[in-house]
C-alpha cells in the first residue's frame, strides 16, 4: 500500500463558484427576515409595560437583527469565498475551509471509496452542486461545496475513475 502524500505547502489552487455568494446572501436575507419577524412578534405579542427587562429586548432586539443582517449579507457571504478553496491532484483531494476555525483536509485518492454529486433546493435555483468524498478513514466525508453543477460533475467523474485506477493497480 502506498503511503499518504504529504501534504501541500500551498494553499489549495480553487475557489468555489462566485455563486456562492449570492447563495449565502440569499440565505443572510432569510435569516435576517426570521431575526426580524422574531422580534416584531415579540413588540406585538408582549405588552411593553412588563418592566425593564421586556424594555430592553424591544430595543435591543432591532439593533440586534440589524447587525446581524449587515454581518449575514454585507461581510460572511464574500469572507466565506475568500477562505474556502479546493483542489484535486493526481495523488490527493484538498480542501481548505473555516473562516475562524480553519481547516486543511487531504483524501489520497487511494482512499476514495465513493464520489456522490448533490444539489439542494437552494443550491439548484443558483445553479450549484457539492461534491462530497467518502473514504474509509475516521474522518469520513470531504465535501466541496457550492461548485457549478458541471464542474461538480466532471470533477467526480474524473475522481471515480483515478479511484479505480488506483484499485486497478493494487490488485
Amino acid at each position: 500500500m502506498n503511503p499518504p502524500p504529504p501534504a501541500p505547502a500551498r494553499e489549495p489552487a480553487w475557489s468555489l463558484s462566485r455563486e456562492a455568494i449570492g447563495l449565502w446572501t440569499a440565505q443572510g436575507v432569510l435569516g435576517t427576515v426570521v431575526y426580524g419577524l422574531l422580534v416584531t412578534a415579540f413588540w406585538v405579542f408582549v405588552p411593553a409595560d412588563a418592566g425593564w427587562p421586556v424594555t430592553l429586548v424591544r430595543w435591543a432586539g432591532p439593533a440586534l437583527v440589524v447587525v446581524y443582517g449587515v454581518v449575514a449579507i454585507g461581510f460572511r457571504p464574500r469572507l466565506r469565498y475568500r477562505v474556502h478553496r479546493w483542489e484535486v491532484t493526481a495523488d490527493a483531494v484538498y480542501t481548505l475551509t473555516g473562516w475562524l476555525a480553519r481547516t486543511w483536509t487531504l483524501v489520497p485518492v487511494s482512499r476514495i471509496q465513493t464520489v456522490d454529486v448533490t444539489r439542494g433546493v437552494v443550491q439548484q435555483v443558483f445553479g450549484l452542486a457539492s461534491v462530497a468524498v467518502l473514504t474509509a478513514s475516521s474522518q469520513g466525508t470531504v465535501r466541496i461545496p457550492h461548485l457549478e453543477a458541471d464542474v461538480a460533475r466532471r470533477v467526480a467523474e474524473d475522481l471515480a475513475r483515478r479511484a479505480e485506477l488506483v484499485r486497478d493497480e493494487a490488485t
